[in-house]
């Protein structure tokens, strides 16, 4: 028999909302890595002319002596802002790129969290013993070994590529300046592409194997998840208690609307419901307000200080608060029952007003398995 205790659950979804909140989050630093380098050497190479022609412009100003630059030390300061203020309006810009590039790569992995937690400090990791432990985990042995291989992978294509460019890098000491520059320059963007490629490779690998890691360390146990369920559903009799006050609630609120119904049907003491119908807003008559036993009798009292018709048909009670909810139309198998009910309240009301004989009240045609009671002994 399995273990409630062993981990072999998947985290649900609560369990991984809750560890983002924390800040736990998967992290790939391979990604990272490949977005600071992809994003900077693409914007090195394609600024780099514009940058050099910057720079050699100031340099030239800057090494050019005459007799006024000696005699004014100001003007050598001046310079030196001048070359400082242009580093800096081109590096500024290329690590805010980078920086950007950097937030997006991990927006577009989910490695992102916005949560305070991380930077409270937790004193149960400090120490030699919890030091010590972090050092030889699994996952830091995994970070080891998977540098160790990059770092080698990184090496022997290095080696290579300058291998076999060994003569090119000779020859450049016999050719012009720009020439020469240009060349390295074509030749050092193909080595750090190649080399860059590596990295995005191993980034390829690294982000879902982050996921599957993140993941695996938050793996439940089977009492876990009863537990999560328990706190999040509630516990099934304090739920049913729960929804049992609420339905008090909403029948007790339920009796402020007995004025605005037309008709009261009892049982005749035991259940109560109050029917309303308008034609205008309404397919069929719909159930305002319900009760048993001490509700029934607040809405009857109700019903009678309105003056809302009360008439007492024990089976159309019993069927109209057993198999009806709240605010909801009468079922269709109770059509004709209520129907002959309403048809004894309209000529109820024409005989108040004068207009008719005072009708009988009715006998209304209730199907007997829609009675809760049929086949008891029904109540008097």
């Amino acid at each position: 028999m399995e273990s409630t205790q062993d981990k072999s659950q998947p985290a649900t979804p609560r369990r991984l909302q809750k560890a983002r909140e924390e800040g736990q989050v998967p992290r790939s630093r391979d990604l990272t890595h490949l977005a600071v380098l992809g994003v900077g050497l693409t914007l090195l190479w394609v600024t780099l002319p514009l940058a050099y022609e910057r720079m050699r412009a100031v340099m030239r100003m800057g090494l050019r002596f005459d007799a006024p630059s000696v005699q004014e030390p100001r003007l050598m300061l001046e310079r030196l802002a001048d070359g400082l203020w242009l580093a800096l309006g081109y590096y500024l810009p290329l690590g805010l790129a980078v920086a950007a590039a950097v937030v997006l790569a991990l927006l577009a992995a989910g490695s992102y969290a916005f949560s305070a937690k991380p930077l409270m400090p937790e004193w149960s990791k400090v120490g030699l013993l919890s030091g010590l432990k972090r050092l030889f985990s699994r996952q830091q042995l995994f970070e080891v070994l998977k540098l160790l291989a990059i770092t080698a992978l990184l090496a022997v294509i290095g080696a290579l590529y300058v291998a076999s460019h060994m003569n090119g890098f000779a020859a450049l000491l016999l050719r012009p300046l720009d020439a020469a520059l240009a060349q390295a320059g074509d030749w050092l963007f193909l080595g750090v592409a190649s080399l860059l490629a590596v990295v995005l490779l191993v980034a390829a690998v690294d982000v879902p194997l982050q996921q599957y890691l993140y993941r695996h360390r938050l793996r439940m146990s089977l009492q876990e998840v009863k537990d999560e369920h328990k706190e999040t559903e509630g516990n099934p009799l304090v739920k049913s208690k729960r929804r049992q006050r609420a339905r008090e609630i909403a029948y007790g609120q339920s009796i402020r609307r007995v004025p605005e119904a037309d008709v009261v049907v009892m049982n005749p003491t035991h259940y109560a419901v109050a029917l309303r119908y308008d034609e205008r807003t309404m397919t069929a008559p719909h159930v305002i307000a319900k009760g048993a036993d001490l509700l029934a009798l607040r809405i009857r009292d109700t019903a009678r200080e309105a003056q809302v018709p009360v008439l007492q048909a024990p089976m159309l009670a019993r069927a109209l608060y057993a198999h009806t909810e709240l605010d909801e139309p009468v079922p269709v198998a109770l059509y004709t029952a209520v129907a002959q009910v309403l048809a004894y309240v309209y000529r109820l009301r024409a005989a108040l007003r004068g207009q008719g004989p005072m009708p009988t009240p009715p006998q209304p045609s209730v199907p007997p398995e829609l009675d809760p009671l049929h086949g008891r002994t029904a109540h008097p």
